[in-house]
């Protein structure tokens, strides 16, 4: 079932409310411990020890409420196409700096896992930067490459280049030895099939207007860079390179965990 905004706020309608949800999360199993007034903090009854919950979280230290914490991450949760700082700054009554800074903490939240995927894998590369007359030309542009398994989870990054030397280490730590991968026809996924990587391997030929072939096509990976691509354009408008694998990372987190629920998905990561 859909978490509604009305729910969010009947959770969470005060700080005391949010901090409850960290301590309860961080500490399952403690025992008599209480809140004490006016801190961020929980003591033990008998041998005073302390808790702060915010501890190593990417709430510590912070003066922001955490109703407007909460807030923002219910937001990345439930937006399809992301979340400017512009549009936190309006909807938190934050600055923009403070916005910017919130934002970029959350996607730290969603950075990729490493357990290889499995199954039948689609692979692909693309590129991503400013539209304009080059549009079709990779100057100035980031490649990223991205895997993604059949009706599973996908794993991208950005990459210096699409180089053999680049593309072909990244399905060898990325995909299960034994798994069946499905490209386009660039020649360098021709080695997939060697002993040094051990993949089944089947091609499309997109150059001959070829997009399936039976089972084999890379048309889920291509709807990911699709859909990443005009949601950072809408959304953001422009990404730089220095900060574009967080936004990847934001987009492949979303995608993964698209059957559940992504606020507690967050929540539990911090």
């Amino acid at each position: 079932m859909k978490y509604t905004i009305i729910q969010f706020q009947k959770d969470y309608p005060t700080d005391d409310a949010c901090l409850e949800r960290l301590f309860r999360q961080k500490f399952p199993n403690t025992e008599g411990y209480y809140r004490i007034k006016n801190r961020m903090c929980y003591s033990h009854k008998t041998t005073r020890h302390q808790i702060h919950p915010l501890a190593g979280t990417i709430f510590e230290k912070t003066s922001t409420p955490l109703t407007l914490w909460f807030h923002a991450i219910y937001l990345f949760s439930t937006s399809k196409n992301g979340v400017s700082a512009k549009e936190l700054q309006r909807q938190l009554g934050v600055t923009y700096k403070t916005a910017w800074r919130m934002a970029h903490q959350i996607r730290k939240l969603m950075e990729q896992g490493s357990d290889p995927l499995s199954g039948v894998v689609e692979v692909d590369e693309t590129y991503f930067g400013k539209r304009g007359d080059n549009e079709r030309k990779f100057k100035n542009k980031a490649a990223l490459i991205g895997a993604v398994e059949r009706k599973g989870r996908v794993r991208a990054v950005k990459a210096p280049n699409r180089r053999a030397e680049i593309v072909l280490p990244f399905v060898k730590e990325n995909v299960e030895r034994g798994a069946h991968v499905m490209t386009d026809e660039y020649s360098a996924y021709g080695r997939l099939t060697g002993s040094a990587y051990g993949y089944a391997h089947t091609s499309v030929k997109h150059g001959k207007k070829h997009y399936t072939w039976g089972e084999s096509h890379t048309n889920t990976i291509e709807g990911f860079w699709g859909q990443f691509k005009r949601s950072v354009r809408g959304t953001y408008s422009f990404v730089s390179s220095q900060h574009l694998q967080a936004y990847v990372n934001e987009f492949a987190f979303r995608y993964n965990y698209r059957s559940s629920s992504v606020f507690d998905q967050l929540l539990a990561r911090i």
